[in-house]
Order: structure tokens, then C-alpha cells, then sequence
């Protein structure tokens, strides 16, 4: 990108867009005509390589990312206007989109930690893109956390070499039990660590401070770190840890389960908590965030078929609504530069499109049937239920606080932008309007993923019932 000495911006656009495009369409054909064989591109040592494969837990969140990335980046044309240095910015968006297909097709624990790896590289410089000092310590903070998380993670990859008969990743867990032998609590140990450092991306507390500091991005780079490439990368990483390489024989009704249960189910209402209190609008969607990516990680330490069910109804659907909402919030910055709840006041007469979808977005947060949001939490609070488990029972009570909360921190959002009151001044408003289709074409599709997930989502939820029975994996 900094290279190609391109006439016009539209030419850059033109060109970026292309590639994008060009690269989902192979993704797509790569996922519907699935290759029954790993790809191996380098060999180190032993069992350790780096390869990949197409399975169906990668295929959910490739297809996921894959799909999404399109709009994001003509989204990022309209909103990079107004910002500098646009050339290194689509350089590191778009390396961050191959870098986060690297992760959902990797094979083994090392390819998915190398690129897990390279995500926190590719996505700093994006964090930090506006250089102000507000940026260079949230990228700061970003940096510390996500290497310090994956030091943790790389133990868990050692003891995974060490114990197990392979480092790929096969549904139902790698572990030698004979190597085992009475080591099983200084492995589950190892398992907590391993699940807490991946879960430094999935912005389990205490380690989440991070997430809402990294606002101060442009919202293109926020609405993905917050919906799809960071936060999901961590989430998927503790699917792949929990089912696929530790395996939930070895882990269901243990100590180590209790724990990180109990972890998810704080942050579920910590996020929510922090949400209703927070004033900054694009800071009180990050918190938001951080109690949804504990639904899928709820999901995925309930430890049954029927839990995965749910985390990966909650990390597509999850994905859709809340990168509609911060596209949202986006678009009412790159309109107005306000940034607060309450300078909102009146803006859904003078901005109805996007305040319309965001309407739509927080009523599938909260869960509304009809919408997406509502099929995942069904998902989750049934595996919940079937598991049997009586700590998963608190679980539940945490989904419908937290459905309380979301209710109250979006719904106000809502209620300001179109009922200001009877003292309120529209002349205020003045010169605000919609922004151009490049903005608003992404929001009307996500609404439309919404709206349709949420009305006909059985082949969807089937597949992933599949997924969750092992039926797509490689043999």
C-alpha cells in the first residue's frame, strides 16, 4: 500500500476493496469445497509444524470473518476521511485480515499460536494510529497485556507437547492419559493458565482494562477489535484449547471447570455493570463487549456438545450486532465529533438510518425474540440446563441480569436520541444528517443479517450442532 503510487483515493479504493473481495470469494470457495487433508507449509522439528485445515470450527469463524470484512473496509473508506496517514492504516487493516484467517484455519496448537501471536504485532500500530498520547498508551497497554496473556498461552502449548500425542487439533482432546498418570491437577492447573492467557483477548476479568482504552482507535479498528478479529481470536482459541486439545473428558466436573465458569459468570455482569455507568459512548459498547464475549466463553466452559452449540451461536451472531452498533457510534462521530451519551439528544430525527440500526442492534443485544441475540442466549441458558451441572445454574441468572443491564445502558442510548424531552433545542442539530452509502450500505446489511438470523437461523444452529458432534473434522 505505501508503495503503489496511486492518482486518485477512488483508485485506492478500487484497488483495496477489490482485494478484499477477491480474498473472501477464495476464502468461500475454499469453505464450500472443503479439502478432506491438512496443508503443511513448514516443518520444524518432531510433531512441530506449521500447517492448516479446513474443519468446522474453522470454517464458522472464517466464513464469519470472511463475510464481514468486505463492509468493514468500505465503511473505513467513508470514515478515514477525515483522519491521516491513510496508507499505513489499510496496510495493517488488511495484513490484520489475513493474519486472523491464519488463526481460524490453523491445524495445530503452533500455527494458531503463531498467528495469534502476530495478531497482537498488526493490530498495535492500528491502536495507535493517531499517535495522540491517549493512543500511544492504550497501544502501550494492548501490547503488555496481549504478550503477557500469551506467555501464559505458550505454557499451555508446552505441556500440550509434552502430554499429548500430537500438537493438531482433534475434536474430543489430544491428551495421553498413560503420560499423565498423577499429574492431573498440575495439568488442569496449566489448563486455567492457558484458558486465562488466551482470555486476556477475550477480555476476561481481571485482565480487561485493555479493551475500553483501545476505543480511542478509529472505529473502524474498534468495531473489529471489538467484534471479530482480536476478541473473537481469543475466544476461538479457548474453544480450540477446551475441546480440541485438552478435551472436555478430561476437564468436565473438575476443579478447573469451577473455576473458569465462575470467571466468565463475574465478567458477564462485571462488563454489564460498567456499561450502565459509562458515559463515553464508544467506551460503554467496549464493556458491552466484554460481558458478550463471556457468553461464549460460558458456552464453551459448560463443556458439552450443547455448550458449544451456544459459544458459537453467540460468536456469529454476537459478531453481527455488535459491529453494527459500534459502525453506529461511528457514524455519529464522523458526523458530529460527540462522543458522549448525552450529547445524543434529538440526533434519531437527524440521523434516522443510523439510529434505526441502532435500535435494531440493541434490541438483538438485549435478546429480543425475533432477532439474532435471542437465538444464541436460548442456546446458551439450554446447554446450561442440560448440562445438569448446579454451578452452570448461576450461569443463567447471570444472562438475565445481564439482559436487565443491556436493556438499561441501550435502550438509554435510544431513548435520548429520540425522545429528548420538551425543553430540548433542535436548532442544536443544526447541519447533521445520515452519513453516504458507504457508511450506511454495511449498516443496512448487518441489519438485514440480524433481522433474518434471528427469523431463520435452523440450517445455521444445525451446522453447528455438526461442528459440536465432530462430524466436520479432518480425518
Amino acid at each position: 500500500m505505501p508503495l503503489l503510487p496511486f492518482r486518485k483515493r477512488r483508485h485506492m479504493e478500487i484497488f483495496l476493496e477489490c482485494a478484499i473481495i477477491l480474498n473472501s470469494v477464495l476464502v468461500w470457495h475454499l469453505l464450500l469445497h472443503r479439502p478432506d487433508s491438512t496443508f503443511l507449509l513448514a516443518h520444524f522439528t518432531g510433531n512441530l509444524s506449521i500447517c492448516f485445515q479446513v474443519d468446522g470450527l474453522g470454517m464458522v469463524f472464517a466464513g464469519l470473518v470472511s463475510a464481514l470484512w468486505p463492509f468493514a473496509t468500505l465503511y473505513a473508506f467513508e470514515y478515514m476521511t477525515k483522519e491521516e496517514h491513510e496508507k499505513i492504516f489499510f496496510l495493517f487493516y488488511t495484513v490484520t485480515y489475513g493474519v486472523t484467517l491464519g488463526i481460524a484455519l490453523a491445524a495445530n496448537l503452533l500455527t494458531m499460536y503463531f498467528f495469534y501471536e502476530l495478531l497482537t504485532l498488526v493490530t498495535v500500530p492500528l491502536v495507535m494510529h493517531t499517535l495522540t498520547r491517549e493512543a500511544i498508551l492504550a497501544s502501550r497497554r494492548y501490547l503488555y497485556y496481549s504478550l503477557g496473556g500469551a506467555a501464559f498461552a505458550f505454557i499451555g502449548l508446552i505441556m500440550i507437547i509434552v502430554y499429548g500425542t500430537t500438537t493438531d487439533f482433534i475434536y474430543g482432546g489430544i491428551l495421553d492419559l498413560a503420560k499423565v498418570g498423577d499429574r492431573t491437577n498440575i495439568l488442569l492447573f496449566i489448563y486455567v493458565m492457558a484458558f486465562m492467557g488466551f482470555g486476556v483477548k477475550a477480555a476476561v476479568c481481571p485482565f480487561n482494562s485493555w479493551l475500553p482504552q483501545a476505543g480511542v482507535a478509529p472505529t473502524p479498528v474498534t468495531a473489529l477489535l471489538h467484534a471479530v478479529a482480536v476478541v473473537k481470536s481469543g475466544a476461538f482459541a479457548i474453544i480450540r484449547l477446551t475441546y480440541y486439545s485438552f478435551g472436555t473428558d478430561f476437564l468436565r466436573g473438575t476443579w478447573a471447570q469451577t473455576v473458569v465458569m465462575f470467571v466468565v459468570m463475574f465478567t458477564i455482569v462485571y462488563g454489564c455493570s460498567r456499561a450502565v455507568k459509562e458515559t463515553h459512548l464508544k467506551r460503554r459498547l467496549a464493556y458491552s463487549t466484554i460481558s458478550n464475549l463471556s457468553y461464549i466463553l460460558f458456552g464453551v466452559t459448560v463443556m458439552t456438545p450443547l455448550g458449544l452449540v451456544g459459544a458459537l451461536s453467540h460468536l456469529v451472531f454476537h459478531a453481527v450486532i455488535k459491529i453494527a452498533s459500534f459502525f453506529c457510534a461511528g457514524a455519529v462521530i464522523h458526523q458530529t465529533e460527540r462522543n458522549y451519551v448525552h450529547e445524543l439528544d434529538g440526533m434519531g430525527y437527524k440521523m434516522p438510518c443510523v439510529f434505526g440500526v441502532f435500535t435494531v442492534s440493541a434490541l438483538a443485544l438485549m435478546g429480543v425474540p425475533g432477532l439474532a441475540g435471542f437465538i444464541s442466549k436460548w442456546n446458551l441458558a439450554n446447554a446450561a440446563v442440560e448440562s445438569g451441572n448446579p454451578v452452570s445454574y448461576f450461569g443463567i441468572a447471570c444472562l438475565l441480569i445481564s439482559a436487565l443491564l443491556t436493556a438499561i445502558y441501550m435502550l438509554t442510548i435510544v431513548v435520548r436520541a429520540f425522545f429528548p424531552g420538551k425543553d430540548f433545542d433542535s436548532s442544536t442539530l443544526a447541519g447533521i444528517s445520515d452519513p453516504n452509502w458507504k457508511m450506511l450500505l454495511p449498516l443496512f446489511a448487518f441489519t438485514f443479517f440480524i433481522v433474518l438470523f434471528g427469523v431463520y437461523s435452523q440450517p445455521l444452529v444445525d451446522f453447528f450442532y455438526e461442528v459440536a458432534a465432530g462430524v466436520w473434522t479432518i480425518k
